[in-house]
Parts: structure tokens; C-alpha cells; sequence
């Protein structure tokens, strides 16, 4: 299985189109964000990651998130998530993470994303400074 993607969105929507075929509607996908007051504060933004399962493979896993303070593997832990799934050969699921992240200060948290024990995809979040 393999992460398509894995990005911060403000929300998201399913969607059935002709065929059957499914669409995701995503809006407000973001890589940073204005602080909503003076650090340090904890902010509660959502990523979601597209996985893909390939026909002939077994179709379930574990997605896990662990956000960091730097991109190695070594960097501070922030916060973790871990999620089971199913997916049927062939398709696509997804996994919503809720990440609880606490800044001292403004500045980045990277989110590392891998299925089972396979390579990190490293999403970037920049907390700026109050608009």
C-alpha cells in the first residue's frame, strides 16, 4: 500500500459521481497558519491521508502520524496517532488525524506519515505569528 497523499485541510466531503466513482471535496488545504492569539497555544488542525491498496494486496494496515519538531526520524515527538484500516484491493481509503499540537512558539511541526513500517511522507505546518 502506498500514501497518495497527506495533507492539512480545513474540511473535507465524500461524494458519489457517476460510475460509481467517489469524489473528495477538500477545501482550505493549508501548509501554515496565522496563530489565533499570542503562543504559546495549541492548535488542533486536521491532515488526511489518501492511501491506495494495489490489486493482489491485502488490503489492511496502519496508518501512523507522529509529529515532530524536525523532519529526522529523532526530532522531538509532539503528539501520535495510530489507526487501523481496511481498504479493498484495487481502491482508496483515507485517514483523518486530529493532531493536538502544542507551540511554545511560532515555528514548524512536521508530520511524518507511513503505512505499517514503511517510508515516512513528511507533511510541513508553519504556525505564524497573529495576523
Amino acid at each position: 500500500m502506498q500514501i497518495v497523499a497527506a495533507l492539512f485541510v480545513e474540511n473535507f466531503e465524500m461524494r458519489e459521481a457517476p460510475g460509481p466513482s467517489t469524489r473528495i471535496d477538500m477545501t482550505g488545504v493549508m501548509f501554515s497558519q496565522a496563530a489565533p492569539g499570542p503562543a504559546p497555544l495549541t492548535i488542533t488542525p486536521h491532515l488526511i491521508g489518501l492511501i491506495f491498496c494495489p490489486e493482489g494486496e491485502e488490503g489492511s494496515g496502519v496508518f501512523e502520524v507522529v509529529f515532530r519538531r524536525g523532519i529526522e526520524d529523532d526530532s522531538e515527538q509532539v503528539a501520535r496517532n495510530v489507526s487501523p484500516f481496511t481498504v479493498e484491493p484495487g481502491k482508496f481509503t483515507y485517514r483523518l488525524v486530529r493532531g493536538e499540537l502544542e507551540f511554545p512558539d511560532y515555528g514548524q511541526v512536521f508530520a511524518h506519515c507511513r503505512i505499517d513500517h514503511g517510508p515516512w511522507h513528511i507533511v510541513p505546518f508553519t504556525l505564524l505569528p497573529p495576523a
